[in-house]
């Protein structure tokens, strides 16, 4: 192989690893809510945070499926992504906890 072609994978390897390598902790965030049923599209469980926004979780466990229980998560805002609920911010929790 030549030196460029060499160089030029590094690189790539690098830009790559730069663009989807990194710690995306700074890109969480705590807050405390309620869990909410919502029986439209199907039917699914959400979070009313006491921060005024509704949450979609996409890995709610089922120990924390429970109308009108008190939470406090860390999630991360999974943006550009969509649901058939329509209904709040797409997350991922992180970590979970009965309030």
């Amino acid at each position: 192989m030549g030196t460029r072609l060499i160089f030029g994978l590094l690189a790539t390897v690098v830009v790559a690893c730069v663009a989807g390598c990194t710690n995306d902790s700074s890109d969480t965030f705590t807050t405390t809510g309620t869990v909410v049923f919502l029986g439209f599209e199907g039917g699914f469980y959400g979070i009313k945070g006491d921060d005024g926004n509704n949450y979609d979780p996409t890995n709610l466990s089922l120990e924390f499926r429970k109308e009108g229980l008190r939470v406090r998560f860390e999630a991360k805002e999974l943006t550009g992504q969509a649901s058939f609920h329509m209904w709040g911010k797409i997350i991922e929790i992180r970590h979970i906890e009965r309030l």
